[in-house]
């Protein structure tokens, strides 16, 4: 049965870090293309960051560089995302998603809430 657990949201001030870590479970994590969405109520899912297979390619939403850092720890079959920097329109709901090579496989998390407020 394929899992996809994050954890680590919460509430924090502007400028403060989370670190959200993803635990994955069910398929060969290594072979998967993992990434992190956000939310809104009302609006799409947006991608955040995204990882290859390898963790030698990254890529990353325009309104995050140089704040978060996407990582991925195969041994330990689990996906982060450092979060530095936060501003209050860093405010959502983040996503866990795994997609094989081939696209024929999609998973997603259940999603863990980030607050940034003063």
């Amino acid at each position: 049965q394929v899992q996809l657990v994050e954890s680590g949201g919460g509430l924090v001030q502007p400028g403060g870090s989370l670190r959200l870590s993803c635990a994955a479970s069910g398929f060969t994590f290594r072979t998967y293309i993992m990434s992190w969405y956000r939310q809104i109520p009302s609006q799409e899912r947006e991608l955040v960051a995204v990882i290859n297979n390898s963790g030698g390619w990254k890529n990353y939403a325009e309104s995050v560089k140089g704040r978060f850092t996407i990582s991925g720890d195969s041994t330990k079959e689990t996906l982060y995302l450092q979060m530095n920097s936060l501003k209050p329109e860093d405010t959502a709901v983040y996503f866990c998603n795994a997609r094989s090579l081939r696209g024929d496989f999609d998973y997603w998390g259940q999603g863990t809430q980030v607050t940034v407020s003063s």
